[in-house]
Formats: C-alpha cells, sequence, structure tokens
C-alpha cells in the first residue's frame, strides 16, 4: 500500500487522546523521539505559524531541522519536514511501513493521528535532525506528540474556545489541556492569554519550577517591518542581555506581530542554552517564512482573492481586524486590495475608489465547529456570502449556515448556497469587491489542490 492507503485504513479509529499507544509504538521503534531535541508548541491558533519561523530561522542558522506540523493542506508529506523539505513520498511510505509493523501485536490499535506522529518521530531520527519543532495536534497532555520529558523549549502560542467537545467546556478546561506540554524546570514560552487561561498556566508553571517568558507582540514599524524586545525570562537568572532585533515580517495580519514575538523569544531562549543563533540568521530567517494558507494571496480566474482558514471563532475575529485595516488602508492608497496586490507583487488592476467596500466571502465550515461565532465575527452589513460543502469533511448544510448568517447578519447584500467551491468561486470573483475564501483548512487545502491541477 501507498502512503495515503495505510493512513486512510487507520482512519475509521477516530480521535482517542491518550499515551499509552504512542509509548508502546514508539518503544518498539526504539524509541525514535529520545534521540532528538525538541521545541514542542501548541495552541488554539498561531501554532503553525510559530513553527514555521522557528524551524526557518534555526535552517538558516545551519541546523538540520525537522518540523512536524498539522494538518496538511494538500499532501500527507507537507506535515513531516526537514529544512522546510517536505518528505519524499517514498520515504513517508517507507517511514509508515515500518511503523504500522511495530504496532502488530500491540493491545491497542493505533490512531491514524499516531501513526503519522510516529513516522514523524521515525524519520527524524533517521535524518539525525539537531533539533525538531513539534507542534500538538489537539489539546497537549494527551496529544500523541506529548512523549518528551525534557523539551529544549515548550511553545503556548494562545488559548481560545475550540475542540470544546474533547477538551472541555470552558477555557480553563483547554489551558489545562495545553499546559500538559510543560515540563518540570524546562523553559516555557507564552502568548497572551485570557485571564482564566493564564491564571492555570501560571500555577503549571510554578508547580514545576519552569523559567518562562510571557511575550509582548513586537512593535509594529509599518512597511512590512516589526521589531522585537526580549522580555526577561522569570524564575532564571541569564548572564545574557535584553535584545531588540528589528525585522522584515513575511506573513499578514496583526495576529503575526505576536506570532514572530512568540517565535523569537523562543529562539532567546534556545540562545540561553547555547544555541548558536546569529542576529543575521534571525533577521534571515524570520523573513523568508512561509506558511501557506493563512492570509495568503493567491488568484482565481486572474483575479485576486485573499485565503485564510479561519476556522474558529479567534481566527475569525483576526481575519476581520485584517480585513477592516484593508479598508482603512484603502482611504489613502484609492483601492480595496492595493495592500493585497503590492504584497504579492500582482500587476493585476486595482478596483477604483467607492465610499464603502465590501466583502465576497465564500465559505465552508465543519460540523463540529462554532459557525455562529464564526460567522458573527466575520460578517457585516452589505457583504455578500456564498456558502458551500467541504469536500470530503462532515461540514454544515450550506443551507443550514444560510439561515443562521441570515439571523445574525440580516443586512448582507446576498447570501446564496452553492453545491461546490468552484461553482460559487466563479460566481464570487465577478465584481469589484475583495473575495476571501475561509471558514476551514480543509476548505483551503481543496481550492489550493484544485488550482495545482488548473
Amino acid at each position: 500500500m501507498n502512503a495515503n492507503s495505510i493512513l486512510k485504513s487507520y482512519q475509521h479509529f477516530g480521535i482517542h487522546l491518550g499515551l499509552d499507544r504512542i509509548h508502546q509504538l514508539l518503544e518498539k521503534l526504539d524509541n525514535p523521539h529520545k534521540q532528538v531535541p525538541i521545541i514542542h508548541v501548541a495552541g488554539t491558533n498561531g501554532k503553525g505559524s510559530v513553527c514555521a519561523y522557528l524551524s526557518s530561522v534555526l535552517t538558516a542558522a545551519g541546523y538540520r531541522v525537522g518540523r512536524y506540523t498539522s494538518p496538511h493542506l494538500i499532501d500527507w508529506t507537507e506535515r513531516i519536514c526537514i529544512n522546510q523539505k517536505p518528505i519524499s513520498t517514498i520515504a513517508l511510505q517507507d517511514c509508515l511501513e515500518k511503523v504500522v509493523r511495530a504496532a502488530e501485536g500491540n493491545t491497542e490499535t493505533p490512531t491514524q493521528f499516531e501513526i503519522i506522529t510516529a513516522a514523524a518521530w521515525l524519520y527524524f531520527a533517521e535524518q539525525k535532525a539537531d533539533i525538531a519543532v513539534i507542534e500538538t495536534g489537539l489539546g497537549g497532555r494527551l496529544d500523541a506528540t506529548n512523549v518528551c520529558e525534557t523539551p529544549l523549549v515548550s511553545v503556548i502560542t494562545s488559548i481560545s474556545l475550540d475542540h470544546w467537545q474533547i477538551l472541555g467546556p470552558t477555557v480553563a478546561n483547554i489551558a489545562a489541556e495545553k499546559a500538559g506540554i510543560i515540563k518540570s524546570k524546562c523553559p516555557v514560552v507564552i502568548g497572551e492569554l485570557p485571564e482564566s487561561a493564564r491564571i492555570v498556566v501560571e500555577k503549571r508553571i510554578q508547580e514545576l519550577d519552569c523559567p518562562a517568558i510571557w511575550v509582548k507582540p513586537a512593535i509594529d514599524l509599518e512597511d512590512g517591518f516589526a521589531e522585537y524586545y526580549s522580555s526577561p525570562e522569570i524564575g532564571v537568572n541569564s548572564s545574557r542581555s535584553a535584545v531588540k532585533i528589528k525585522y522584515k515580517l513575511p506573513l499578514l495580519g496583526q495576529v503575526q506581530l505576536m506570532n514572530s514575538a512568540i517565535a523569537l523569544a523562543t529562539i532567546h531562549t534556545l540562545q540561553n542554552l547555547g544555541w548558536q543563533i546569529s542576529q543575521s540568521a534571525i533577521a534571515h530567517g524570520i523573513a523568508k517564512t512561509q506558511w501557506p494558507g493563512r492570509l495568503q494571496q493567491t488568484t482565481w480566474k486572474n483575479r485576486n482573492i485573499l485565503i485564510d482558514g479561519a476556522h474558529n471563532p479567534a481566527a475569525a475575529i483576526a481575519l476581520r481586524e485584517y480585513v477592516d485595516n484593508l479598508d482603512r488602508t484603502h482611504e489613502q492608497s484609492g483601492g480595496f486590495c492595493t495592500e493585497i496586490a503590492s504584497a504579492s507583487e500582482s500587476s493585476f488592476s486595482k478596483p477604483a475608489p467607492t465610499n464603502q467596500n465590501f466583502v465576497n466571502w465564500v465559505i465552508g465550515i465543519i460540523a463540529t465547529k462554532d459557525c455562529d461565532d464564526i460567522l458573527q465575527a466575520l460578517l457585516k452589513k452589505g457583504d455578500r456570502l456564498y456558502l458551500v460543502p467541504v469536500p470530503d469533511q462532515n461540514s454544515i448544510p450550506p443551507a443550514e449556515l444560510a439561515a443562521i448568517a441570515e439571523n445574525i447578519c440580516p443586512e448582507l447584500t446576498l447570501c446564496q448556497t452553492f453545491p461546490d467551491l468552484t461553482t460559487a468561486l466563479d460566481v464570487a470573483v465577478t465584481d469589484e469587491n475583495l473575495t476571501i475564501l475561509c471558514g476551514s483548512l480543509y476548505l483551503v487545502g481543496y481550492f489550493l489542490q484544485q488550482q495545482s491541477q488548473t
């Protein structure tokens, strides 16, 4: 069987959190997770961007860097990278076959996520990675990635309501699960958290006597540049002085001021631990960072569109804030899409100035997500809404989404359902408004797959 077939054969086991199966599996593989030092990254949003920044900077510093993230957008190979290069299809199949053989005779069958996670550990060990940046899949405490007792750094990017059906009904419950990646006396880097989450994480840090950095966003210098000031580590007497770094910020949105600062605080922690990472490597690595599918400018039928996962309320709020900032930029620049066009170095025509700019939203949302709060965050008076199913996923029917949307924002200019994404996009891009595809990373991945085939 090829890699896709192997992984599909484990899909029906679903989500089943716990560490016994992955420990048993890794032990049979000679514990590859103990052979590579790691940075462990958890959080509701921002995990992927932080992992991308970290792996890019460490690669620029000359290290052999593994990166494990999820979900993928187009292909499973995206999840497992060495120095930004995805694992080959043949190498992935080879690792998966070894993992499957190791799983034979186990008391309990591992889940699909455990199989791919074990394959990642195995690949990084076989490739003799100097360091690996590991993103949690779901939560943290019982996530299959949480098998290392001495991470170099544990990172918590953000905490808000998502996956509450599994992780618990409150932000504090979710915080307790994500704080499970924090280990005794190991450094911790934390982004800005709601008060209820902060209390939970602080308690865990104190109980385990961990040096901690609570990160503040970088300063926006405008014109695509930001400046980061290092924060003191709580619980540690560091001989290093505070640092100030000015850098080009390649990823879009105000949220990247926080995500990049979290990555730089983590790099500063590694420097304190003796890792050799120069200021030029930091600047170069940050500037070269790429993270597809999140506030990404692209085109459909030669028209500019923006794609973003926005798959939970916090991510939807960040997307709407970005759009509103674009709207304010329009008043000075004379075109709603000027920033998008210039950032992507596109030569496509820009819309003529108008008194008010609306958004064409092309949206699909899977059934486990909080569609009410996502739509509440995104929609405003005058917007147009094009609703679609998410292919190959248990998605909310477009007609059901339409009823919810019209109740939330009755002053939409248009609310229409479509049987598929391509039909909706063909209609949405025909006027001069900004078109945004969002609501699900699976939907964004499907779009990128279709785009690559045209």
